[in-house]
């Protein structure tokens, strides 16, 4: 308890710092207080009948949009319509020769892709919004005509959209932290009040077991985070020896240092991508009626074993092709022949770049068994009776969020505080963030 006060207490002492978390904490609140704010021409009490009917996908989707998206709310399609455009144009700079020139070309070609995903974030919102409001508000909840009720909605979840964004960006450059990210972990935060009040309800209940699976059940969550920090912190160190050179009268290189490749270098971009395929069985489902059948609903059930294994399958196929157009093994062994660097007992070059894919290859398997185990724990968790508010929190995209982005923060917060001479956050060690782990696009998706 003396470490921690002592800690807090250093915290506050740096101005920087200080203002820099207060700044995020008073945007995050703004962030918070719109996801209230109900759209112009919609009758609440309409919309909380409806959302008693719960939909598994849907309660899922809501989390991430911070209970915005149940609500009709102003912010209800959040930052999820940048973060796909963000996703585009990353993917568009892996394929188009283009795209390739501009992330080569520094800061300059960075602005203009940040532009570009700007756009395409309108572009994204609009249509997204128009979806929304056709599928999302039902008609006795409407108050206004059509289609007045939809342009108007439409501009205003566009324009919604656009200042979450930019609150997510004021975060980045004035607060601490990646904005993005901190506002989606806000949003699934804001939800676990109401899944562990909904899940005392349940034990509490006559039939509910009373407070021993509550607490087995905590338990359990504690240790199914831990598991999460081991795969989102798990690193395999390549040796990297640099020869010695002779600079006037002085001797430079001939150290060692590592290559740190992660065991989960994909980071919840697997799962995401998995998600959406597995949202499509229901979309057929609503605007072809006539396709459905026991294997289309099994596919809509996220409890159901078709779903689970399903996802499990996709999760280990994407996770190996995100990690193989992310990670380049032949630019790492390009950048250490140049920089006069090899791997001990590996030739430089062609030699090096196969040793690097293996590794690769043999810790990306493990990592993707590991991220789908933790995506299908929450489906386990309600097969075994936990309310599905609750459920939601012992694994999938939200807990990877949760996790890779406390530790991102914690990482930050103690670089401010050693570089200022002051002790870091734990005794021993060091906190380690995503920083290391993967390019910005891919963390604000872990987002």
């Amino acid at each position: 308890m003396k470490k921690l006060i002592t800690t807090l207490t250093n915290i506050w002492k740096i101005e920087d710092l200080r203002n820099r978390i207060i700044t995020t904490l008073l945007l995050l609140l703004i962030y918070r207080i719109g996801c209230h704010v109900v759209l112009p021409g919609v009758n609440p009490d309409a919309l909380v009948a409806r959302s008693s009917e719960g939909n598994s996908i849907l309660d899922l989707i809501n989390m991430f949009a911070g209970g915005s998206f149940s609500r009709s709310a102003i912010f209800a399609l959040g930052v999820m319509p940048y973060i796909s455009a963000s996703i585009v144009v990353q993917l568009l700079g892996i394929a188009v020769p283009a795209f390739q020139k501009m992330q080569k070309e520094g800061e300059s070609g960075r602005k203009k892709m940040t532009q570009i995903t700007r756009y395409l974030t309108l572009a994204i919102t609009i249509v997204q919004a128009v979806a929304y409001v056709k599928t999302q508000v039902p008609a006795e909840a409407k108050t206004l005509a059509e289609p007045m009720f939809t342009i108007l909605s439409a501009i205003v979840l566009t324009a919604g959209t656009l200042f979450v964004m930019w609150l997510g960006e004021k975060i980045t450059d004035k607060g601490i932290g990646n904005g993005i990210s901190l506002i989606i972990m806000a949003g699934i935060i804001a939800q676990l009040p109401a899944g562990i009040v909904a899940e005392w309800g349940s034990r509490m209940s006559p039939s509910g077991g009373g407070p021993i699976p509550l607490l087995l059940e905590f338990v359990a969550l504690f240790f199914v985070v831990i598991f999460a920090i081991l795969v989102v912190q798990g690193i395999r160190k390549v040796p990297v020896q640099y020869a010695k050179k002779i600079v006037g009268n002085k001797q430079v290189g001939g150290v060692r240092q590592y290559i740190p490749l992660k065991v989960n270098a994909a980071g919840v971009m697997p799962i995401i991508f998995a998600q959406a395929i597995m949202f499509l069985p229901m979309a057929l489902s609503q605007f072809f009626p006539d396709l459905q059948s026991d294997f289309l609903a099994s596919l809509s059930n996220y409890t159901s074993v078709a779903y689970n294994v399903t996802f499990a399958v996709l999760i280990i196929a994407f996770t190996f092709f995100y990690t193989a157009i992310m990670v380049n093994p032949q630019q790492m062994s390009e950048d250490m022949k140049k920089n006069g660097g090899f791997i001990p007992g590996i030739k430089p070059g062609y030699d090096t770049n196969i040793f690097i894919d293996n590794v690769i290859s043999r810790i990306t398997f493990p990592g993707a068994i590991f991220i789908a185990i933790i995506a299908v724990l929450p489906a386990l968790a309600a097969k075994l009776g936990v309310n599905n508010q609750f459920a939601h929190f012992y694994g999938g995209t939200s807990l990877l969020i949760l996790v890779g982005v406390v530790l991102d923060t914690l990482q930050q917060i103690e670089s401010h505080l050693l570089m200022r001479h002051y002790d870091g956050l734990m005794k021993t060690g060091r906190v380690k963030g995503r920083s290391t782990a993967t390019v910005e696009g891919v963390d604000q998706s872990a987002l």
